[in-house]
């Protein structure tokens, strides 16, 4: 799906070229990750973090504007000693440089604060650039201006702390701690107001793949909701046959659930207990065969339950439409067998 993906937005000249410098590169399971939020919901942390974990590349303001040796660097680094605001193209352009360096595209990224607006989104689309997961941070605006007066910044690790919510026990973390460049309270409300008016937008773009994460939380609960949702995978819209198993103990409802299951979404239900029942009771071959053992209470061999159960799962119905099964397996060598059997479920 994904080097479908990447065919569609490049459109190369020699398209089995291409497949094959895909393939070569190895990382469909990359994380692409925007990190976006008002002033003070977290964003330097929270991205750090997700690097730190997935070992993926942090690409922010700061990161494109001193620590990289990018094409277009000095244009940007010019308006911001003017003091004027870089305009959107010129991100864009510095971000698509950015990601195209070989870390990047090996190790994943996180765009932190990126896109700002609606008008950056489509040019990064444009570019060919779409994250898989985008998280939105959020939080009342007097809490983010709260926060804002009391960060502080360690300039070895760049991580960010916070003299009431987030401390930090190391003594010698907090002897290096220094307050950065704070907005005042006039500042940071307008920019509230800026990433409120532009946030909508943003939205509309990636709203398949966002999730608006509550920032005004312990911080360790924040970035486990963020890693969690960041690790998931987007259920693909490709064709699918649901292979379903069901296990539980003896009265946890294993039955009622997939009979549920199977009218809901008209699966074939399948009783392994049951099944073999129906084989004594039709006189089958393996019936026959698994009689004795059914009559007398004494469980049925592995060999010849899997007989039995392939037999069944390879119907027209349960082929095409899918099936949810339960009773089965019981134990590990069971499981290995149903695992190596091409009926494994997905």
């Amino acid at each position: 799906q994904n080097m479908l993906e990447e065919l569609l937005i490049h459109k190369p000249d020699d398209p089995i070229q291409f497949m094959i410098n895909h393939l070569k590169q190895n990382n469909d399971d990359a994380p692409r990750i925007c990190v976006l939020g008002p002033p003070a919901s977290g964003k330097t942390t929270v991205a750090m973090w997700l690097c730190k974990q997935l070992n993926a590349i942090r690409i922010s303001q700061e990161t494109l504007l001193f620590k990289e040796t990018l094409e277009r660097t000095k244009e940007a680094k010019a308006y911001k000693e003017r003091e004027e605001k870089i305009p959107n193209a010129l991100w864009a352009n510095l971000i698509q440089e950015r990601l195209s360096n070989v870390d990047c595209i090996k190790q994943g990224w996180i765009l932190e604060g990126f896109p700002e607006n609606k008008e950056q989104a489509w040019m990064l689309q444009s570019s060919g650039i779409f994250p898989r997961h985008v998280v939105a941070l959020y939080a009342p605006d007097t809490v983010l201006i709260e926060r804002n007066t009391g960060k502080r910044l360690d300039p070895l690790t760049e991580e960010v702390y916070h003299t009431t919510f987030d401390w930090p026990s190391d003594p010698l973390v907090q002897q290096r701690l220094v307050k950065p460049e704070d907005l005042s309270e006039h500042e940071v409300s307008k920019k509230l107001m800026e990433y409120h008016r532009n946030f909508p937008g943003i939205f509309q773009i990636y709203q398949k793949v966002l999730k608006s994460i509550n920032a005004d939380q312990p911080s360790m609960d924040v970035l486990s909701q963020v890693l969690t949702y960041a690790q998931t995978r987007h259920r693909s819209a490709a064709p699918f046959t649901p292979r379903i198993l069901f296990c539980g103990p003896p009265g946890s409802g294993k039955s009622l659930q997939a009979a549920l299951i199977a009218q809901k979404y008209r699966l074939v239900n399948i009783c392994c207990g049951q099944l073999l029942k129906e084989a004594v009771a039709e006189k089958t071959k393996l019936g026959e065969l698994i009689k004795p053992y059914i009559d007398n209470g004494y469980p049925v061999p592995d060999n010849l339950v899997m007989k039995i159960l392939a037999k069944c799962l390879n119907t027209l119905d349960c082929m095409t439409s899918g099936w949810v099964l339960h009773g089965f397996p019981r134990d590990a060598e069971q499981a290995e067998q149903l695992q190596k059997s091409h009926f494994s479920p997905n």
